[in-house]
């Protein structure tokens, strides 16, 4: 649980500190990379990394994902410290190249640590442990911009006449939890036998960086920092298509595939990671903009839009506890899939009427029905899917279902992004006519996100504005556009979770198994295949 809260940490704790760091390393152009890195570098590794967990151990790659995710922690904590450095240039790059080593070592702890718990305990008693590492994440989305705000504002020190800025304890931070969890998996963690036999697929793995980090570096920078149809965007998505056939042909004629294609056979894994898929999608499409909406649509400050998005974490933790217990209870996971679909989805449409003047106290009650309906959906399509297949393929069926979502969650934020764009631009243009002492323009996502980061700077420059007429249309403008063009953005979430509740309807029913998978190899003899063939 230490190790997936500090990979939980690490992509939510970064944001409240991004505008000190910017300002300090002076690289407001390079802002969304040192995301961008981490979350490309982590996504990519995961089905590497599942896969080497089932070839090698899961202990040994536990331990060499910790490692390399504290390496990357250090050096991003030092990035900028000694000015500019060969080959790595100056802060800002270390910082974004120091951010993607930790995206590497970050991409083995959230899967190895769902598989662990695959290894260790029987599917219908994971789920309860699957629902509190679900309440990890909550909490880790709780605290992160908490955490990360307080060592930004607080955290200086000097130590030995050297000057440490607050914003490197951000990074800091993580050595200490990632040392006691190496020291408890070295002493207390027992040494899980080998699930998979043969070889690792390069070919596969390098098709696999090579098709992917493409594809996401267009689906990012489509629409927002170049057009959908330009020479760059159009020649990586054509190179990531080439890849990815490529990677289908190797696939199919490799002896031990990084992800085995027979996979795709099976219909509890295709669907269920296909509502994983969408759900993520939605999830990352709606959460990723609302403080942004807060702080520039509402006009609320950055410290109270966090107060509010609690209630959707705070829903979220609760129900994914809950859920995890009662599937436990009762062996039956499809239900509960079921009915947090329906709390979701009623959720999502209740956001669909928010506007400029919605009360903090009112947004905050519809984020606890999504949050209510996000919980179970955070274990049960990956508890599923470790239920439907053999034990020697528990590794690379979680970092599967990990890798669909993060891609999921990667597609949801860059289209949810380009039509909160769309629509702000088609709105700002509708208010021109009515409002000439407004200075209408089009705005892209990087322009609000600088305005909310200069609200949270300088206060005192709001207070000013409000005192100019023209600022004061210019603000109502942007808040009434903004406020409408979120809207677009909960309409296709909606449309999207619809879409995947349907798909989820399809997931076969089946019984949770009652052993655990170390269990009942032990106990059968003959070893994985007659385990497998008493399961079946």
């Amino acid at each position: 649980m230490i190790v997936f809260l500090l990979s939980a940490m690490s992509q939510t704790i970064v944001g409240t500190a991004m505008p000190r760091i910017i300002a300090e390393l002076s690289g407001l152009h390079l802002y969304a990379w040192a995301t961008t890195a981490y979350l490309l570098a982590s996504t990519v590794m995961v089905p590497i990394w599942g896969k080497l967990g089932d070839l090698y151990g899961r202990k040994p790659i536990l331990l060499a994902g910790i490692a390399i995710f504290l390496a990357g922690s250090w050096l991003a904590g030092l990035a900028g410290e000694f000015g500019t450095l060969p080959l790595l240039g100056g802060g800002m790059t270390q910082l974004i190249v120091f951010r993607a080593v930790q995206g590497l070592g970050g991409g083995a702890l959230f899967t190895t640590a769902f598989a662990i718990i695959a290894d260790l305990f029987a599917p219908r008693e994971r789920a309860k442990f699957s629902g509190l590492f679900g309440s990890v994440f909550g909490i880790a989305s709780v605290f992160g911009p908490v955490v990360g705000g307080f060592f930004t504002d607080h955290g200086t020190v000097t130590l030995f006449g050297h000057v440490i800025a607050g914003w490197r304890w951000v990074f800091y931070c993580n050595i200490p939890f990632a040392l006691a969890a190496v020291a408890m998996i070295l002493i207390k963690m027992p040494t899980l036998p080998i699930r998979g036999v043969g070889r690792i697929d390069w070919a596969g793995a390098g098709l696999i960086i090579a098709g992917f980090v493409p594809l996401l570096l267009a689906i990012t920078w489509g629409g927002r920092d170049y057009p959908w149809g330009s020479p760059l965007i159009l020649g990586m998505l054509i190179f990531a298509i080439a890849c990815l056939i490529a990677f289908v042909f190797v696939e199919k004629r490799v002896r031990d595939p990084i992800i085995p294609l027979e996979l795709f056979k099976n219909p509890t894994f295709t669907t269920a990671n296909g509502a994983a898929f969408v759900y993520s999608m939605a999830f990352m499409g709606v959460t990723s903009f609302l403080p942004l909406y807060m702080q520039v649509g509402q006009g609320i400050p950055a410290t109270t839009s966090g107060l509010t998005m609690l209630a959707l974490m705070g829903g979220m933790i609760v129900s994914s506890t809950v859920n995890g217990q009662l599937v436990t209870k009762t062996g039956q996971y499809k239900p509960f899939m079921i009915g947090g679909g329906c709390v979701l989805i009623l959720g999502v449409f209740l956001m669909c009427f928010i506007g400029p003047d919605t009360s903090t106290f009112d947004l905050a009650w519809r984020l606890l029905i999504v949050g209510v309906g996000l919980g179970p959906g955070q274990s049960l399509f990956g508890l599923a899917v470790q239920n439907a297949l053999p034990f020697h393929q528990i590794g690379v069926a979680t970092s599967s279902g990990q890798f669909v979502r993060q891609i999921g969650s990667t597609m949801g934020v860059a289209l949810f992004g380009a039509l909160l764009t769309s629509g702000l631009a088609s709105e700002l243009a509708r208010h021109a006519p009515t409002e000439p002492g407004a200075v209408v323009r089009h705005l892209e996502l990087s322009d609000l996100q600088k305005m909310a980061m200069e609200r949270n700077l300088h206060p005192e420059q709001a207070g000013a504005r409000a005192a100019d007429p023209k600022q004061v249309v210019l603000e109502r403008t942007i808040r009434t556009s903004f406020s409408v063009a979120i809207v677009h953005g909960m309409i296709f979430a909606l449309c999207s979770l619809i879409a995947g509740f349907v798909l989820m309807l399809f997931i076969p029913v089946a019984p949770l198994r009652e052993r655990p998978i170390a269990a009942a190899k032990a106990a059968e003899p003959g070893g994985d295949i007659a385990a497998e063939t008493g399961e079946a």
